[in-house]
């Protein structure tokens, strides 16, 4: 007579079910610091994935058959265990190689990275996929009942999966970050082999695991070169630290330090850097300092902090997605402007929602290198347009590869579709500004200015008023239906790679 499994199979395939979306949905956050959260990624990882149960269900069904045994079952689900556990460590070397190759842009080393990676992932999948079929084999005594207990074992199954995608996304996720997320399923799936084998050696497996929780997240995460980490967090979004250089700077960098996206300097609320620009280039428009102003994007506050000394009479509201960045720019970045308001919020929700009409809106919300899609179309200009004052402004920082123009002259062309006025100050090799407007601006405006601006921003502004033009021509206009950010981007690294390697 066949021995009953020791642990219900409705509980293993629930768990099994639970572990493998909950990974799955925590894969693509390991990523998105790496490789961003496009549709792409997200297409890449959820096909390795159904690949990898494919592949699971068809090795779990012949394995089944040539030993159908409850131990068989649960040596796979102990092999799932320990391989879900462990990917969160061993991706690590997979994405510092993909982390240099985004900097470098080598094609070759990014393909083979982001493979790498989600080989890492779809091993355990693939190994969880076997469960489902075993688990029936060994459930089923007659034929009569084939269909019976295979529908009841896969609709447990996919509840354990729905558990999964839920419990990843709104619970573990924001509560114990990344990395330990991966360990609570690796866990849950280890109890159960280990109560199903009944042997005392395997117990070693969980308690591995829960010891593994205790570790600090930040020794696997990048060098700071020559700077100090003096506080990191995985917040809700993101992977965030505050690195103090030696001269005494602090830069605040997001998802492994691909990109700095706030920074102060001793003594002086100017950086050298993009966010300088912030404060000159509006004067191509504004004929005196705005009186009110939304940055979307604020970070740690840079920019507002340095309108809080150069313009003080400005109101400032200040949008951040992630919350803790805003405390982490109280806490570390002196943004402590007493005319800033924070909104933790999405910048377009917001605009959607605000009552509020400014002179000028600064838009900054980039997750490297991608900039949100819903907020370069013809809609989300007709909507900042009606939340300006009359003569106000719409200015956005165009992140791009140096020498590539694609993104500009996208972005060019649509906000042409809206605003009379449209400007470009390509103030550094990978950022140009462009600005947006209903009333006149030009280059001769922000020279005519300089003499009535702060003595510390007129060389900036100097430079800025040599630099402003017309905006490129070509692109096509993005709306809200089709808009793909994500494609022209990944197109260009390519195609950048593939140039700088063909020489």
């Amino acid at each position: 007579m066949r021995r009953a499994p020791a642990v219900p199979l409705e509980v293993v395939v629930g768990v099994v079910g639970l572990a493998t979306l909950g990974a799955e949905i925590a894969a693509a956050r390991l990523m998105a610091p790496y490789f961003g959260a496009s549709t792409i990624i997200w297409a890449n990882t959820i096909g390795i994935v159904l690949v990898a149960l494919s592949i699971g269900y068809w090795l779990g069904g012949r394995r089944a058959d040539r030993n159908p045994t409850p131990e068989g079952l649960y040596s796979i689900v102990l092999i799932g265990a320990v391989l879900v556990g462990v990917v969160p460590f061993v991706s690590g070397p997979f994405l510092d190689i993909a982390v240099d190759a985004l900097d470098s842009i080598s094609a070759g080393a990014f393909a083979g990275s982001l493979i790498g990676v989600l080989v890492l992932i779809a091993t355990p999948v693939l190994v969880l996929g076997m469960v489902a079929p075993y688990a029936i084999r060994l459930a089923i005594d007659n034929v009569e009942e084939a269909g019976r207990v295979s529908g009841r074992l896969y609709a447990i199954s996919t509840v354990g999966s729905l558990a999964g995608t839920f419990t990843s996304a709104l619970l573990l996720i924001p509560l114990l970050g990344t990395r330990r997320t991966f360990l609570v399923y690796a866990i849950l799936l280890a109890i159960v082999a280990v109560v199903g084998l009944a042997r005392a050696r395997w117990v070693l497996v969980p308690v591995v695991l829960i010891a593994l929780m205790a570790v600090p997240v930040g020794i696997v995460k990048a060098d700071a070169g020559a700077g100090k980490v003096i506080h990191d967090a995985d917040t809700e979004y993101q992977y965030a630290r505050v690195v103090e250089r030696p001269d005494g700077a602090r830069w605040l960098e997001l998802n492994e330090g691909q990109a700095v996206h706030s920074m102060k300097k001793p003594g002086t609320v100017l950086t050298d850097n993009i966010w300088d620009e912030y404060l000159v280039a509006p004067f191509a428009v504004l004929d005196e300092p705005p009186g009110r102003i939304a940055i979307l994007g604020n970070a740690a506050g840079t920019t507002a902090r340095a309108y809080g000394e150069l313009f003080p009479d400005t109101v400032i509201d200040g949008v951040e997605i992630d919350g803790e960045l805003t405390e982490i720019g109280r806490e570390y970045f002196e943004m402590d402007n007493p005319n800033l308001n924070t909104f933790t919020d999405d910048a377009r929700p917001y605009l959607r929602q605000t009552d509020e009409r400014y002179d000028a809106i600064l838009v900054d919300a980039y997750r490297q290198p991608y900039i949100p899609f819903y907020l370069t179309t013809k809609e989300f200009f007709e909507l900042a347009s009606d939340r300006l004052r009359p003569g106000g402004l719409v200015m956005v920082n165009v992140g791009h590869l140096e020498g590539n123009d694609e993104l500009e002259k996208v972005l060019s062309r649509t906000m042409k579709e809206v605003f009379p006025t449209v400007l470009r100050d390509p103030a550094e090799d990978t950022n140009t500004l462009l600005i947006g407007t209903n009333a006149d601006g030009s280059a001769e405006k922000l020279a005519a200015a300089i003499p009535s601006l702060p003595p510390e921003i007129q060389p900036r502004a100097t430079e800025a008023s040599m630099r402003i033009a017309p905006p490129l021509e070509g692109g096509t206009v993005y709306t809200d239906d089709k808009a793909p950010v994500e494609w022209l981007i990944d197109t260009s690294i390519v195609e950048f790679a593939a140039e700088g390697e063909g020489e």
